[in-house]
């Protein structure tokens, strides 16, 4: 029995992780429902961020009586994770996706394992080790899993029918999506002004989950740290939404879908999955966090098929075994890292057990154990 509860207190991680990319899957189908509602993108991850800071502030104060002395150290890296992992990430992700297409930019997300494991190696949080298995499995999956989002996204291949329960989501606002919709394509250089978007989005989500870590190492308040985020990330989003969007009619919030969205990603999306991630790069470190981000990716196109009435292809399996391979690499390789990491910790102890010559059977009385720190 304590054998099964030791297992399943190191699965912890990567089911809270699985979790958190089940909702942030809720919240891209929802996102799109409220796009095809006309509702201003700006406006939307503003209010995305009121309303997470609005749950956060009073948890972490009731929950989290003591925390360590606010620094002006701690304020600057929650700013940068608000700026970084809240309104720089969502804004150019939102531009992106308005120059070049959902499924382009969608297909550009999954670059966030390389660069965040090109950005911990750069400041010192991971280590390649190329010459260790452990090394080599996490280079190798990342790579398995970039390449299966790729064929996900791209490789169509037959139609595969598997199955739906018949709700269309989308069928009361199909006009409206028409209409958001029509126009002519974008120019060549919009969609390399939205790649460059896109992926300056990636790069921005990238740092913030290596800045977390940081913060997270002197400052291991989870609901504190996350509604110090999610407040600059609301006063940021909402300075911005002001400036730029002209149309007061855009902060109407009614019992609609607006409201839906901007909720659910607000309490959940954004707060208390900043929570689970900042909890899991404090455990297991930024690369291991990022690593599950290719899963979204198949999620969010098991939702179209069954809710929103997508088409389903044989590349979105191929791709989805690919990122499931690649991802039970990496957490093979981070898991080999960690034995060795507690085994060398371990060997820091030498245990000497000295027992009496005149009864050696009887273990109890007369038997000492002396520890030496080498």
């Amino acid at each position: 029995m304590e054998k099964i509860v030791s297992i399943l207190h190191g699965l912890k991680p990567a089911m809270l992780m699985v979790v958190v990319q089940i909702v942030f899957a809720g919240v891209n189908v929802l996102y799109k429902l409220a796009v095809c509602d006309g509702m201003s993108f700006k406006v939307m991850v503003a209010y995305r961020f009121i309303f997470a800071s609005v749950l956060m502030i009073p948890l972490a104060l009731l929950v989290e009586r003591k925390r360590p002395k606010l620094t002006w150290t701690i304020l600057l890296q929650a700013f940068f994770c608000g700026l970084l992992g809240g309104s720089v990430s969502q804004n150019l992700y939102i531009e992106a996706m308005a120059l070049t297409s959902a499924t382009f930019v969608s297909a550009m997300t999954n670059l966030i394992p390389a660069i965040t494991f090109i950005v911990a190696v750069t400041i010192g949080l991971e280590k390649v080790g190329l010459r260790t298995m452990a090394g080599k499995a996490k280079v190798l999956g990342t790579v398995i899993g970039l390449g299966g989002a790729m064929v996900f996204t791209f490789f169509k291949g037959l139609e595969i029918n598997i199955g739906s329960i018949h709700l269309d989501l989308l069928h009361h606002l199909h006009h409206a999506a028409a209409a958001a919709s029509s126009g002519s394509h974008p120019s060549s250089a919009h969609h390399v002004l939205g790649a460059l978007l896109a992926l300056g989005s990636c790069t921005s989500y990238a740092i913030w989950l290596n800045i977390q870590t940081k913060m997270s190492e002197k400052y291991p308040c989870y609901y504190s740290s996350t509604a110090l985020t999610c407040t600059m990330a609301a006063i940021q989003t909402t300075v911005l939404a002001l400036c730029l969007e002209k149309d007061w009619t855009q902060w109407k919030l009614g019992w609609n879908i607006r409201l839906l969205t901007v909720a659910y990603s607000g309490i959940l999306g954004s707060g208390m999955m900043i929570s689970l991630i900042s909890w899991c790069v404090r455990m297991r470190g930024p690369v291991y966090a990022s690593s599950f981000n290719p899963l979204l990716l198949v999620l969010v196109a098991a939702a179209g098929a069954f809710f929103l009435e997508e088409k389903f292809y044989l590349g979105s399996i191929m791709g989805a075994v690919l990122i499931v391979v690649g991802l039970y690499v990496v957490l093979w390789g981070k898991a080999q890292e960690m034995k060795k990491n507690k085994s060398c910790s371990n060997n820091g102890t030498i245990q000497i057990i000295v027992a009496s010559s005149t009864n050696i059977s009887n273990k109890d009385n007369n038997t000492s154990i002396v520890a030496l720190k080498v």
